[in-house]
Protein backbone atom coordinates (compact mmCIF):
# COMPACT_ATOMS: atom_id res chain seq x y z
CA UNK A 1 0.00 0.00 0.00
CA UNK A 2 1.18 3.90 -0.53
CA UNK A 3 1.49 6.23 1.73
CA UNK A 4 -2.47 7.50 0.79
CA UNK A 5 -4.31 3.96 1.19
CA UNK A 6 -2.17 3.52 4.33
CA UNK A 7 -3.60 6.78 5.86
CA UNK A 8 -6.99 5.81 4.72
CA UNK A 9 -7.22 2.53 6.28
CA UNK A 10 -5.98 4.03 9.66
CA UNK A 11 -7.91 7.29 10.00
CA UNK A 12 -11.03 5.44 8.81
CA UNK A 13 -11.21 3.43 12.11
CA UNK A 14 -11.04 6.40 14.31
CA UNK A 15 -13.86 7.73 11.88
CA UNK A 16 -15.99 4.88 12.79
CA UNK A 17 -15.04 4.96 16.66
CA UNK A 18 -16.17 9.05 16.80
CA UNK A 19 -20.24 7.79 14.81
CA UNK A 20 -20.20 4.99 16.82
CA UNK A 21 -19.39 6.95 20.02
CA UNK A 22 -21.98 9.94 19.67
CA UNK A 23 -25.26 7.00 18.67
CA UNK A 24 -24.33 4.68 21.46
CA UNK A 25 -25.10 6.92 24.30
CA UNK A 26 -28.79 7.26 23.28
CA UNK A 27 -29.46 4.15 21.86
CA UNK A 28 -28.13 2.30 25.50
CA UNK A 29 -30.58 5.39 27.04
CA UNK A 30 -33.18 4.24 24.90
CA UNK A 31 -33.21 0.35 24.53
CA UNK A 32 -31.14 -0.62 27.45
CA UNK A 33 -27.79 -1.44 28.24
CA UNK A 34 -27.45 -5.33 27.69
CA UNK A 35 -29.44 -4.97 23.83
CA UNK A 36 -27.17 -2.19 22.86
CA UNK A 37 -24.00 -4.51 23.83
CA UNK A 38 -25.42 -7.15 21.87
CA UNK A 39 -25.86 -5.36 18.85
CA UNK A 40 -22.35 -3.75 18.79
CA UNK A 41 -21.17 -7.16 18.75
CA UNK A 42 -22.35 -7.75 15.26
CA UNK A 43 -19.99 -4.40 13.90
CA UNK A 44 -16.90 -6.38 15.69
CA UNK A 45 -18.19 -9.94 13.61
CA UNK A 46 -18.82 -7.80 10.19
CA UNK A 47 -15.78 -5.91 10.73
CA UNK A 48 -12.91 -8.62 11.10
CA UNK A 49 -14.52 -10.72 8.44
CA UNK A 50 -14.35 -7.70 5.82
CA UNK A 51 -10.92 -7.03 6.78
CA UNK A 52 -9.47 -10.81 6.76
CA UNK A 53 -11.52 -11.14 2.96
CA UNK A 54 -10.35 -8.29 1.40
CA UNK A 55 -9.47 -8.65 -1.91
CA UNK A 56 -8.61 -4.33 -1.71
CA UNK A 57 -8.16 -1.29 -0.34
CA UNK A 58 -12.13 -0.66 -0.46
CA UNK A 59 -13.15 -3.63 1.31
CA UNK A 60 -10.14 -3.67 3.90
CA UNK A 61 -11.65 0.22 4.62
CA UNK A 62 -15.03 -0.60 5.09
CA UNK A 63 -14.19 -3.65 6.93
CA UNK A 64 -12.10 -1.19 9.16
CA UNK A 65 -15.00 1.53 9.19
CA UNK A 66 -17.94 -1.50 10.81
CA UNK A 67 -15.04 -2.45 13.39
CA UNK A 68 -14.90 1.38 14.48
CA UNK A 69 -18.34 1.66 14.96
CA UNK A 70 -18.41 -1.38 16.78
CA UNK A 71 -15.79 -0.50 18.72
CA UNK A 72 -16.84 3.58 19.38
CA UNK A 73 -19.84 2.06 20.77
CA UNK A 74 -18.52 -0.30 22.69
CA UNK A 75 -16.19 1.86 25.01
CA UNK A 76 -19.31 4.31 25.62
CA UNK A 77 -21.90 1.51 26.63
CA UNK A 78 -19.61 -0.98 28.87
CA UNK A 79 -18.28 1.38 31.02
CA UNK A 80 -22.40 2.37 31.98
CA UNK A 81 -23.36 -1.05 32.17
CA UNK A 82 -20.03 -2.46 34.32
CA UNK A 83 -20.95 0.79 36.82
CA UNK A 84 -24.56 0.06 37.42
CA UNK A 85 -24.27 -3.50 37.91
CA UNK A 86 -20.89 -3.20 40.33
CA UNK A 87 -21.31 -3.18 44.43
CA UNK A 88 -22.03 0.67 45.44
CA UNK A 89 -18.68 0.17 47.65
CA UNK A 90 -16.16 -1.47 44.89
CA UNK A 91 -17.64 0.89 41.77
CA UNK A 92 -13.80 2.34 41.11
CA UNK A 93 -12.22 -1.23 41.01
CA UNK A 94 -15.13 -3.07 38.87
CA UNK A 95 -14.63 0.01 36.28
CA UNK A 96 -11.54 -0.51 36.22
CA UNK A 97 -11.66 -3.74 33.89
CA UNK A 98 -13.15 -1.09 30.95
CA UNK A 99 -8.92 -0.43 30.46
CA UNK A 100 -7.51 -3.53 31.96
CA UNK A 101 -9.24 -5.32 28.80
CA UNK A 102 -8.83 -2.84 26.34
CA UNK A 103 -4.92 -3.49 27.47
CA UNK A 104 -5.76 -7.03 27.13
CA UNK A 105 -7.48 -6.97 23.52
CA UNK A 106 -3.89 -4.85 22.59
CA UNK A 107 -1.95 -7.63 24.33
CA UNK A 108 -3.63 -10.33 22.09
CA UNK A 109 -3.10 -8.62 18.91
CA UNK A 110 0.45 -7.46 19.45
CA UNK A 111 1.15 -11.40 20.14
CA UNK A 112 -0.55 -12.66 17.23
CA UNK A 113 1.13 -9.99 15.11
CA UNK A 114 4.59 -11.53 16.45
CA UNK A 115 3.87 -14.81 15.47
CA UNK A 116 1.33 -14.14 12.32
CA UNK A 117 3.24 -11.68 10.74
CA UNK A 118 4.23 -13.92 7.70
CA UNK A 119 2.96 -13.72 4.38
CA UNK A 120 -1.17 -13.91 3.96
CA UNK A 121 -1.08 -15.18 7.91
CA UNK A 122 -1.84 -11.12 8.47
CA UNK A 123 -5.58 -11.95 7.61
CA UNK A 124 -5.96 -14.75 11.01
CA UNK A 125 -5.20 -11.79 12.94
CA UNK A 126 -7.85 -9.67 12.03
CA UNK A 127 -10.14 -12.89 11.17
CA UNK A 128 -9.17 -13.74 15.36
CA UNK A 129 -11.56 -10.32 16.43
CA UNK A 130 -14.59 -12.02 14.66
CA UNK A 131 -14.45 -14.65 16.93
CA UNK A 132 -13.83 -13.10 20.00
CA UNK A 133 -17.16 -10.81 18.85
CA UNK A 134 -19.57 -14.54 18.66
CA UNK A 135 -17.93 -15.43 21.66
CA UNK A 136 -19.08 -12.53 23.29
CA UNK A 137 -22.86 -12.16 21.84
CA UNK A 138 -22.70 -15.71 23.13
CA UNK A 139 -21.78 -14.42 26.60
CA UNK A 140 -23.77 -11.40 26.56
CA UNK A 141 -27.03 -13.61 26.10
CA UNK A 142 -26.47 -15.84 29.47
CA UNK A 143 -25.83 -11.49 31.18
CA UNK A 144 -28.76 -10.04 32.80
CA UNK A 145 -29.13 -6.79 31.84
CA UNK A 146 -28.66 -3.03 34.37
CA UNK A 147 -30.93 -3.47 36.96
CA UNK A 148 -30.81 0.51 37.27
CA UNK A 149 -31.93 0.97 33.85
CA UNK A 150 -34.67 -1.84 34.41
CA UNK A 151 -35.91 0.26 37.19
CA UNK A 152 -35.79 3.89 35.60
CA UNK A 153 -37.92 2.60 32.96
CA UNK A 154 -40.64 1.35 34.83
CA UNK A 155 -39.50 -2.53 35.55
CA UNK A 156 -39.15 -2.85 39.21
CA UNK A 157 -39.57 -6.31 39.64
CA UNK A 158 -37.20 -7.52 36.52
CA UNK A 159 -34.88 -5.17 38.09
CA UNK A 160 -34.78 -6.35 41.68
CA UNK A 161 -34.86 -10.12 40.20
CA UNK A 162 -31.86 -9.14 38.08
CA UNK A 163 -30.13 -7.37 41.32
CA UNK A 164 -30.42 -10.39 43.51
CA UNK A 165 -29.15 -12.67 40.47
CA UNK A 166 -26.00 -10.11 40.19
CA UNK A 167 -25.19 -10.17 43.84
CA UNK A 168 -26.42 -13.00 45.03
CA UNK A 169 -29.86 -14.33 46.06
CA UNK A 170 -29.00 -14.62 50.04
CA UNK A 171 -27.73 -10.75 49.68
CA UNK A 172 -29.93 -8.12 51.07
CA UNK A 173 -30.39 -5.65 48.29
CA UNK A 174 -32.94 -3.59 50.23
CA UNK A 175 -30.75 -0.61 50.34
CA UNK A 176 -29.49 -0.29 47.17
CA UNK A 177 -33.09 -0.85 46.02
CA UNK A 178 -34.00 2.00 47.96
CA UNK A 179 -31.67 4.86 45.86
CA UNK A 180 -33.46 4.30 42.75
CA UNK A 181 -36.15 5.87 41.25
CA UNK A 182 -39.46 5.05 42.17
CA UNK A 183 -41.62 3.28 39.10
CA UNK A 184 -44.43 4.91 37.88
CA UNK A 185 -46.78 2.50 39.71
CA UNK A 186 -45.02 3.39 43.12
CA UNK A 187 -44.92 7.57 41.94
CA UNK A 188 -49.10 7.22 41.31
CA UNK A 189 -49.93 5.22 44.95
CA UNK A 190 -47.56 8.40 46.65
CA UNK A 191 -49.41 10.88 44.77
CA UNK A 192 -52.79 9.57 45.49
CA UNK A 193 -51.42 9.29 49.38
CA UNK A 194 -50.28 12.97 49.32
CA UNK A 195 -53.87 13.92 47.70
CA UNK A 196 -55.58 11.98 50.34
CA UNK A 197 -53.70 13.54 53.38
CA UNK A 198 -54.02 17.14 51.66
CA UNK A 199 -58.15 16.27 51.92
CA UNK A 200 -57.91 15.21 55.74
CA UNK A 201 -55.17 18.05 56.76
CA UNK A 202 -57.56 20.70 54.99
CA UNK A 203 -59.36 20.46 57.67
CA UNK A 204 -56.90 21.65 60.19
CA UNK A 205 -54.75 23.84 58.85
CA UNK A 206 -54.60 26.20 55.56
CA UNK A 207 -52.14 24.47 53.40
CA UNK A 208 -50.10 21.67 53.42
CA UNK A 209 -46.70 21.34 51.58
CA UNK A 210 -46.44 18.64 48.77
CA UNK A 211 -43.72 16.68 47.95
CA UNK A 212 -43.50 16.15 44.20
CA UNK A 213 -41.80 13.45 42.59
CA UNK A 214 -41.22 14.46 38.57
CA UNK A 215 -40.02 11.37 36.62
CA UNK A 216 -36.86 12.69 34.46
CA UNK A 217 -36.95 11.98 30.87
CA UNK A 218 -33.61 10.77 29.39
CA UNK A 219 -31.49 13.70 28.27
CA UNK A 220 -30.68 14.28 24.98
CA UNK A 221 -26.96 14.80 23.97
CA UNK A 222 -26.97 18.35 23.21
CA UNK A 223 -28.88 19.12 26.40
CA UNK A 224 -25.90 17.85 28.84
CA UNK A 225 -24.01 20.75 26.98
CA UNK A 226 -26.22 23.84 27.75
CA UNK A 227 -28.36 22.69 30.92
CA UNK A 228 -26.58 23.92 34.21
CA UNK A 229 -27.37 20.86 35.99
CA UNK A 230 -25.16 18.64 33.32
CA UNK A 231 -23.07 20.71 31.70
CA UNK A 232 -20.40 20.93 34.17
CA UNK A 233 -20.36 17.08 35.00
CA UNK A 234 -19.87 16.40 31.08
CA UNK A 235 -17.21 19.18 30.12
CA UNK A 236 -15.44 17.33 33.20
CA UNK A 237 -15.55 14.68 31.97
CA UNK A 238 -14.74 15.25 28.92
CA UNK A 239 -11.46 16.80 29.68
CA UNK A 240 -10.33 14.38 31.08
CA UNK A 241 -11.00 11.96 28.68
CA UNK A 242 -8.96 13.99 26.30
CA UNK A 243 -6.50 13.99 29.06
CA UNK A 244 -6.24 10.53 28.19
CA UNK A 245 -5.32 10.90 25.17
CA UNK A 246 -3.30 13.89 24.92
CA UNK A 247 -1.26 13.12 27.42
CA UNK A 248 0.56 10.80 25.20
CA UNK A 249 -1.97 8.07 23.92
CA UNK A 250 -1.71 7.65 20.26
CA UNK A 251 -2.44 4.99 17.80
CA UNK A 252 -0.30 3.11 15.10
CA UNK A 253 -0.57 1.19 12.55
CA UNK A 254 2.34 -1.36 11.85
CA UNK A 255 2.36 -2.30 8.04
CA UNK A 256 5.16 -4.18 5.89
CA UNK A 257 4.79 -6.86 3.67
CA UNK A 258 1.09 -6.43 3.70
CA UNK A 259 1.40 -7.41 7.37
CA UNK A 260 -1.51 -5.23 9.51
CA UNK A 261 -2.12 -4.98 12.82
CA UNK A 262 -3.70 -2.24 14.85
CA UNK A 263 -2.55 -1.70 18.41
CA UNK A 264 -3.27 1.34 20.57
CA UNK A 265 -0.39 2.23 22.48
CA UNK A 266 1.28 5.64 24.10
CA UNK A 267 3.08 7.62 21.95
CA UNK A 268 6.18 7.53 24.67
CA UNK A 269 5.75 3.85 24.45
CA UNK A 270 6.25 3.94 20.62
CA UNK A 271 9.34 6.50 20.20
CA UNK A 272 10.71 4.26 24.03
CA UNK A 273 10.87 0.80 22.60
CA UNK A 274 13.35 1.58 20.25
CA UNK A 275 15.66 2.82 23.28
CA UNK A 276 14.74 -0.27 24.91
CA UNK A 277 15.47 -2.23 22.07
CA UNK A 278 19.25 -0.69 21.67
CA UNK A 279 19.38 -1.07 25.69
CA UNK A 280 18.02 -4.69 25.72
CA UNK A 281 19.54 -5.64 22.61
CA UNK A 282 16.08 -7.33 21.60
CA UNK A 283 13.51 -6.31 18.75
CA UNK A 284 10.87 -4.17 19.34
CA UNK A 285 8.24 -6.22 18.28
CA UNK A 286 8.86 -8.70 21.42
CA UNK A 287 9.45 -5.24 23.70
CA UNK A 288 5.65 -3.94 22.36
CA UNK A 289 4.12 -7.59 23.75
CA UNK A 290 6.49 -7.00 27.00
CA UNK A 291 4.94 -3.28 27.62
CA UNK A 292 1.68 -4.77 26.89
CA UNK A 293 1.63 -6.46 29.71
CA UNK A 294 3.67 -4.36 31.98
CA UNK A 295 0.10 -2.41 31.15
CA UNK A 296 -2.11 -4.81 32.40
CA UNK A 297 0.00 -5.80 35.34
CA UNK A 298 0.07 -2.53 36.18
CA UNK A 299 -3.73 -1.56 35.93
CA UNK A 300 -4.78 -4.45 37.65
CA UNK A 301 -2.38 -4.44 40.22
CA UNK A 302 -3.68 -0.50 41.08
CA UNK A 303 -7.63 -1.29 40.40
CA UNK A 304 -8.53 -1.60 44.00
CA UNK A 305 -6.78 2.09 44.61
CA UNK A 306 -9.46 3.53 42.94
CA UNK A 307 -11.91 2.51 45.71
CA UNK A 308 -9.28 3.25 48.52
CA UNK A 309 -7.48 6.59 47.31
CA UNK A 310 -10.45 7.97 45.63
CA UNK A 311 -10.61 8.60 41.88
CA UNK A 312 -8.98 12.34 42.27
CA UNK A 313 -6.19 10.89 43.86
CA UNK A 314 -5.51 8.06 41.79
CA UNK A 315 -6.03 10.55 39.08
CA UNK A 316 -3.42 13.57 40.22
CA UNK A 317 -0.79 10.85 40.67
CA UNK A 318 -1.06 9.25 37.24
CA UNK A 319 -1.23 12.49 35.41
CA UNK A 320 1.54 13.83 37.54
CA UNK A 321 3.78 10.67 37.42
CA UNK A 322 3.10 10.95 33.40
CA UNK A 323 4.35 14.26 33.25
CA UNK A 324 7.49 13.43 34.97
CA UNK A 325 8.22 10.49 32.88
CA UNK A 326 7.87 13.00 29.80
CA UNK A 327 10.65 15.35 31.40
CA UNK A 328 12.53 12.63 32.43
CA UNK A 329 12.28 10.65 28.74
CA UNK A 330 13.07 14.13 27.10
CA UNK A 331 16.57 14.32 29.01
CA UNK A 332 16.70 10.87 27.92
CA UNK A 333 16.61 11.73 24.47
CA UNK A 334 18.70 14.31 24.06
CA UNK A 335 21.46 13.19 26.35
CA UNK A 336 21.41 9.86 24.74
CA UNK A 337 21.10 8.31 27.97
CA UNK A 338 19.40 5.19 27.42
CA UNK A 339 18.80 4.25 31.16
CA UNK A 340 16.86 6.75 32.09
CA UNK A 341 14.76 6.91 28.69
CA UNK A 342 13.88 3.16 29.39
CA UNK A 343 13.20 4.28 33.15
CA UNK A 344 11.16 6.48 32.27
CA UNK A 345 9.34 4.13 29.49
CA UNK A 346 8.44 2.03 32.36
CA UNK A 347 6.98 5.10 34.83
CA UNK A 348 5.02 6.35 32.07
CA UNK A 349 3.03 3.13 31.50
CA UNK A 350 2.62 2.77 35.45
CA UNK A 351 1.60 6.03 35.47
CA UNK A 352 -1.16 5.73 33.12
CA UNK A 353 -2.18 2.54 34.58
CA UNK A 354 -2.74 4.13 37.94
CA UNK A 355 -5.13 6.95 37.25
CA UNK A 356 -6.32 8.11 34.00
CA UNK A 357 -5.79 4.92 32.41
CA UNK A 358 -9.43 3.46 33.84
CA UNK A 359 -10.69 6.25 36.11
CA UNK A 360 -12.08 8.57 33.13
CA UNK A 361 -14.12 5.67 32.01
CA UNK A 362 -15.78 5.19 35.74
CA UNK A 363 -16.89 9.30 35.96
CA UNK A 364 -19.54 9.95 33.42
CA UNK A 365 -22.08 7.53 35.92
CA UNK A 366 -20.66 9.14 38.99
CA UNK A 367 -20.57 13.16 38.09
CA UNK A 368 -24.01 13.33 35.96
CA UNK A 369 -27.55 11.92 37.07
CA UNK A 370 -28.79 8.38 35.56
CA UNK A 371 -30.45 10.12 32.75
CA UNK A 372 -27.71 12.15 31.32
CA UNK A 373 -25.12 9.20 31.76
CA UNK A 374 -25.37 7.95 28.08
CA UNK A 375 -25.44 11.34 26.60
CA UNK A 376 -21.97 12.40 28.48
CA UNK A 377 -20.30 8.84 27.74
CA UNK A 378 -21.22 10.00 23.93
CA UNK A 379 -19.37 13.23 24.01
CA UNK A 380 -16.61 12.21 26.16
CA UNK A 381 -15.59 9.41 24.41
CA UNK A 382 -16.51 11.07 20.98
CA UNK A 383 -13.64 13.63 22.08
CA UNK A 384 -11.07 10.98 23.25
CA UNK A 385 -11.77 9.60 19.54
CA UNK A 386 -10.80 13.03 18.07
CA UNK A 387 -8.21 13.32 20.75
CA UNK A 388 -6.72 9.86 19.73
CA UNK A 389 -7.03 11.12 15.77
CA UNK A 390 -5.38 14.61 16.94
CA UNK A 391 -1.56 12.70 18.56
CA UNK A 392 -1.24 10.10 15.54
CA UNK A 393 -1.86 12.50 13.10
CA UNK A 394 0.64 15.11 14.21
CA UNK A 395 2.66 13.57 16.64
CA UNK A 396 5.65 12.35 14.12
CA UNK A 397 5.41 16.04 12.37
CA UNK A 398 5.80 17.84 15.37
CA UNK A 399 8.37 15.63 17.05
CA UNK A 400 10.51 15.82 13.74
CA UNK A 401 9.91 20.18 13.82
CA UNK A 402 11.04 20.00 17.17
CA UNK A 403 13.86 18.17 17.24
CA UNK A 404 15.60 15.87 19.11
CA UNK A 405 13.20 14.91 22.08
CA UNK A 406 11.41 18.37 22.67
CA UNK A 407 8.20 16.82 22.10
CA UNK A 408 8.19 15.28 25.09
CA UNK A 409 8.50 18.51 27.21
CA UNK A 410 5.44 19.50 25.11
CA UNK A 411 3.60 16.66 26.63
CA UNK A 412 4.94 17.74 29.85
CA UNK A 413 3.23 21.10 29.54
CA UNK A 414 -0.17 18.92 28.30
CA UNK A 415 0.04 16.97 31.72
CA UNK A 416 0.57 20.05 33.86
CA UNK A 417 -2.68 21.54 32.35
CA UNK A 418 -4.73 19.07 33.28
CA UNK A 419 -2.98 18.54 36.76
CA UNK A 420 -4.51 21.54 36.85
CA UNK A 421 -7.89 21.41 35.70
CA UNK A 422 -7.90 17.64 37.74
CA UNK A 423 -7.50 20.00 40.69
CA UNK A 424 -9.91 22.52 40.49
CA UNK A 425 -12.44 21.17 38.47
CA UNK A 426 -13.10 17.75 38.98
CA UNK A 427 -14.90 16.34 42.77
CA UNK A 428 -14.12 13.08 44.64
CA UNK A 429 -16.82 10.69 43.78
CA UNK A 430 -15.92 8.09 45.94
CA UNK A 431 -18.16 7.77 49.11
CA UNK A 432 -20.74 10.21 47.73
CA UNK A 433 -24.24 9.29 47.92
CA UNK A 434 -25.55 12.08 45.27
CA UNK A 435 -24.80 14.58 43.02
CA UNK A 436 -25.55 17.40 45.62
CA UNK A 437 -22.57 16.26 47.87
CA UNK A 438 -20.03 15.39 45.19
CA UNK A 439 -20.96 19.02 43.75
CA UNK A 440 -21.32 20.55 47.20
CA UNK A 441 -17.18 20.55 47.13
CA UNK A 442 -15.37 23.60 46.32
CA UNK A 443 -12.82 23.15 44.24
CA UNK A 444 -16.19 21.62 41.67
CA UNK A 445 -18.05 25.09 41.46
CA UNK A 446 -17.69 26.15 38.13
CA UNK A 447 -18.05 30.01 39.02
Amino acid sequence: MNSTQIGLVSSIFTLGGLIGALVAGPLAARYGRLRTMQFTTLFFTLGPIGESFAPNIGVMSAGRLVSGLGAGASVVVVPIYISEIAPPTEKGFFGSFTQIMINMGIFIAQLLGYFLSKGQLWRIILAAGGVIAIGQFVGLLFAADSPKWQADHDEPRKAKANLKRIRGHNVDIDEEVSGWRPSEHERNEEEQSLLDNEDHMSHHSGSVTKTETVKQDVVGIFQVLYRPEYNRGTIAVVIVMMGQQLCGKTGKFYTGDLKLMFAGINSIVMYGVSLLADLLKSNSALLNVLVSVLNIVATTAFAPLIDILGRRKCLLGSIAGMGVSSVLLAIGIRTSMSAMSAIAVLLFVTSFGFGLGPVPFILSSELVGPEAVGATQSWALAANWIATFVVAQFFPIANVKLGKGNIYFVFAGVAAFFFGFVFWRVPETKGKKDLEEVWGQEPQRSG
